[in-house]
């Protein structure tokens, strides 16, 4: 009997306007990236740990480094911000193995170069994914930490890498008094209901807060 093919999420017309922002393979071709991609976007929609992934994407390590390496690199970053431009990025270097000498040269991928992002949790090991998204539900920014990461900590890390917006919508989890300031002098308005410990509430717009529901699609 033949084996079953991927299901392919991607088109090749979609692999062909995502492709001048892959990073360039010198060493080893890579394996085939409409299927490790289709593979990774299954994964992300359906929320499955990477060894739960279908055996028709190949190794589920294989699409587990793939997506570390080129989150690291900020592929998926300027593919994004490129969607919104509609135009291409330069693509970055995917090289594994880097001359010796180079001054910018990476460190090799021995065991530890890349941290797994996984951290305790009360539910055990796990990983936590922080995303930001347009107004349309297309996601923007992506980052993955360690479980146990507050959402404070994502929001830190996610603020510096968001384009220009005149809102941002965000649950009870992110109200702090540094995210509003750091919003405001970014000229971003919070919307962010008011965590029940705090003593005097912050009025947020509950007509704006609705539309959070398009994260949780993403």
């Amino acid at each position: 009997m033949p084996s079953a093919q991927p299901p392919f999420l991607l088109t090749p017309a979609q692999l062909r306007r995502l492709s001048p922002h892959f990073p360039l393979s010198h060493d080893v071709p890579r394996v085939d990236d409409r299927r490790v991609l289709s593979g990774i976007i299954y994964v992300i929609r359906n929320g499955l740990q990477w060894r739960d992934t279908p055996a028709a994407y190949g190794s589920h390590k294989t699409l587990y480094n793939r997506f570390v390496r080129w989150s690291r690199m900020g592929v998926f970053d300027r593919i994004f911000a490129a969607g919104r431009r509609g135009r291409p990025a330069r693509a970055p270097d995917d090289r594994q193995h880097p001359p010796q000498g180079t001054p910018h040269g990476r460190q090799s991928p021995q065991k530890g170069a890349f941290p797994r992002c996984i951290g305790r949790t009360k539910g055990g090991l796990n990983s936590k994914l922080h995303a930001a998204c347009d107004g349309q539900g297309r996601p923007v920014v992506l980052l993955l930490t360690e479980g146990q990461a507050s959402d404070h900590r994502g929001a830190a890390l996610l603020l510096p890498k968001l384009p220009p917006a005149r809102e941002l919508i965000g649950d009870r989890g992110y109200d702090s008094g540094r995210l509003r300031a750091e919003l405001v002098a970014r000229g971003i308005a919070p919307c962010i209901p008011s965590t029940r410990s705090r003593k005097v509430p912050i009025p947020h717009d509950g007509m704006l807060y609705r539309q959070r529901h398009r994260i949780e699609m993403v």
